[in-house]
């Protein structure tokens, strides 16, 4: 006897339910893994970069060379980094990520054995400077940014706060094991670790699902993404847009602030009176405070706005600013403790929120040449800001030129979103 033919239906629409279940929770499976290997990704090319705060005053010592030579190394890779990134975006759009972030680790890996042997400024420069700026750019926010998009649609600024917050966690995680190996073995031996440790990491990286991966989720495209708009905006067309240029120029600003007092906070620390090993520990524990800054700031774009989470997290920058200049002459653990959850929960947080503001506007088949061009400001400011922040530090053999300068710049920073219509909507 056979069964009616309402029962069939039923049969076969509660399989399909089914079967939409299993792919949605597929999908999630999928975008978290893909989170945790951006993340993952971010906290090697961020530790590895930012622990040459603590390299700087072995090598200078070793070669005898001024603060501005030694800093130059630092400002080269985050003027390279920055300078890559539409290169980062525009491969990454015809290549895919596998490609992008394989030549991103060689190029780390290499870099660290070549400097491991360095005997000369300009080998520092070509290995630490060129290509680990140009290696960080490889595994960095641009190709993170554009792969997360795909997975996470609406959610891109949450997902990103996540993968900004390694930069703290690669701090944390890198800057204390740079230190303490340098103590036990030498900092060209510790640099050959880290080469070593990062092309080993090639092999189970090429063995990965990247065309799954590159997919992006079923459920973010243009027609379920109700955000999505192509408006077919191209690098020139985008680059006529004020908003363009106020995002520009609030990265550069922002990175100008922040990178001139980051390229010497630990060699500060340690002239304001602080062991090497706490000093250096100090700095890396931003790295724990940054994820909740970064996720509170986030947290706060849904409740009270972007404009006054963006405003709101440079104030705090500024307060700690303030406090890292009360620290030279009061060099307490209330203050030092002070000056790393202000200025370290901030250092970055504002990231996640003129990336999503940026690939809303310009969203798009070029979003990746575009935002990747966007980021250069940021490279600009970086190496810029730190090459700065060492010729203040030799010319006045002091810090107070210097905090302000970096103070200066972070006030800079924020006014795109005081007075720029794209940005205070």
């Amino acid at each position: 006897m056979r069964a009616p033919c309402w029962a069939m239906d039923q049969k076969t629409s509660q399989e399909a339910t089914r079967e939409h279940d299993a792919v949605r929770q597929g999908a999630v499976r999928t975008a978290l893994v893909v989170l945790a290997l951006c993340f993952t990704l971010a906290v090697l090319g961020r530790g590895l970069s930012e622990s040459f705060t603590v390299f700087l005053k072995p090598i200078s010592e070793n070669f005898g060379w001024d603060r501005a030579q030694v800093v130059s190394i630092y400002s080269l890779t985050w003027l390279v980094s920055g300078l890559t990134a539409p290169l980062v975006g525009r491969l990454f759009d015809h290549s895919g990520p596998r490609i992008v972030y394989a030549l991103g680790l060689l190029l780390l890996g290499s870099a660290f054995l070549i400097a491991g042997h360095a005997q000369s400024l300009w080998q520092f420069q070509l290995s630490i400077g060129l290509c680990v700026g140009i290696g960080v750019a490889f595994i960095g926010n641009v190709p993170n940014s554009i792969l997360l998009g795909r997975w996470f649609g609406p959610r891109l600024p949450t997902a990103m706060a996540v993968v900004y917050s390694a930069m703290g966690g690669g701090v944390l995680a890198l800057l204390p094991t740079s230190q303490l190996l340098i103590n036990h073995l030498g900092w060209r031996e510790t640099y050959q670790v880290y080469g070593f440790a990062a092309l080993a990491l090639l092999v189970p990286l090429m063995l990965l699902p990247w065309r799954r991966f590159a997919a992006g989720s079923p459920y973010v495209t243009k027609k379920t993404d109700p955000d999505f708009v192509d408006s077919g905006w191209t690098l020139l067309s985008a680059m006529r847009h004020h908003a363009f240029w106020a995002l520009f120029s609030t990265f550069f600003f922002t990175a100008v602030g922040m990178y001139s007092i980051a390229a010497q906070i630990v060699a500060y620390l340690i002239d304001a009176g602080f062991p090497p090993l706490q000093a250096a520990t100090a700095w890396g524990f931003s790295g724990v405070v940054l994820v909740f800054g970064m996720i509170g700031v986030s947290a706060l774009d849904g409740l009270i706005g972007r404009r006054p989470s963006v405003l709101l997290s440079y104030a705090i920058s500024i307060l700690g600013i303030v406090l890292l200049w009360l620290l030279q002459y009061d060099p307490s653990v209330i203050l030092l403790t002070g000056f790393v959850v202000c200025f370290g929960s901030m250092m970055g947080s504002r990231g996640p929120l003129i990336t999503a503001t940026a690939m809303k506007i310009f969203g798009g088949k070029r979003v990746g040449t575009i935002y990747g061009t966007i980021s250069i400001g940021s490279g600009l400011g970086s190496a810029f800001g730190s090459w700065s922040g060492g010729l203040i530090h030799d010319a006045t053999h002091g810090y107070n030129a210097l905090l302000a300068f970096a103070l200066a710049s972070v006030v800079l920073g924020m006014i795109p979103f005081l007075i720029v219509p794209a940005l205070r909507r």
